[in-house]
């Protein structure tokens, strides 16, 4: 099992926070985040209310497959994260939402800005308005955490929220199924192959199953790959390529995967408005 930091967003020692944050972003890019405003029930209904729409016969998540803009139902085996090492796809099924951008807006002719597909009320009431106040609840707690990260590279508290990062992100709430099948790396199978996330961070709720592994450095050989224990209603964060890009290399990015399977995760990626 891998040993992380915990970062408490309620703590009124922010110095603490830096702190543990940026020996966390040397050490694996991989931490903690408790008390992060979003309630245990609310969580409990998002998880919810993902497992309604997984649990819908495929012949209706078909009709809102994933279009050009990212939006959307992806299948089974439909990502294939680690074409090296996986002989099929993962063995996930997903839901992305994003920022909801009208069709008329001339911002939706910019890439992965648009509006969402959502199924319709009558087959999940109430789906959209717990996802839609998810995917805000989350932003500002990915909001809070970039703000510890800019005084960690010894920035102003307040860099990420310029307009061309998170005062107007792309921000992708990503909703993921794992079917059940344990994963069996000498045979190419897996619930995620291994890789990294190519945004500004991630964060991750999770049920109570263990699966996600983590690898704090990419560049031993051979790699070890260590479990990260699921924490009742903390998010475990992670960053993106961009972040090490923008520190210079400081900040790490690891590789991730799936080394058995979860039930159920929830992934919110914040990616860079310039790419």
């Amino acid at each position: 099992m891998a040993a992380l930091n915990c970062i408490d967003l309620s703590n009124s020692d922010i110095q603490k926070s830096v702190s543990l944050l940026r020996q966390a972003c040397l050490d694996s890019g991989f931490f903690y985040v408790v008390n992060h405003g979003i309630s245990p029930e609310f969580m409990d209904e998002v998880f919810s209310q993902s497992k309604r729409f997984f649990s819908l016969p495929l012949d209706e998540k078909m009709k809102l497959l994933r279009n050009e803009k990212n939006r959307g139902y992806t299948p089974l085996l439909d990502q294939h994260l680690d074409p090296v090492n996986q002989i099929h796809g993962d063995y996930k099924e997903g839901y992305s939402i994003g920022v909801e951008v009208p069709e008329d807006d001339p911002q939706a002719e910019k890439p992965l800005l648009g509006p969402n597909l959502w199924p319709t009320a009558d087959i999940l009431p109430g789906w959209r308005e717990t996802m839609e106040r998810y995917h805000r609840e989350a932003l500002e707690v990915a909001r809070a955490v970039a703000r510890i990260i800019a005084l960690a590279l010894d920035l102003d508290g307040n860099f990420f929220d310029q307009s061309e990062m998170l005062g107007d992100p792309i921000a992708i709430l990503r909703l993921l199924h794992y079917e059940g099948k344990i994963s069996e790396p000498e045979s190419g199978i897996y619930g995620a192959g291994a890789h990294s996330d190519f945004g500004l961070l991630t964060l991750l709720a999770t049920d109570d199953v263990t699966g996600l592994q983590i690898c704090k450095d990419k560049h031993v050989e051979p790699q070890i790959w260590e479990y990260v224990s699921p924490v009742k209603g903390a998010f475990i964060v992670n960053l993106g390529d961009l972040l090490e890009r923008w520190s210079n290399c400081s900040f790490r990015y690891p590789p991730v995967t799936c080394g058995a399977y979860l039930m159920q995760r929830y992934e919110d990626t914040y990616v860079d408005r310039s790419s």
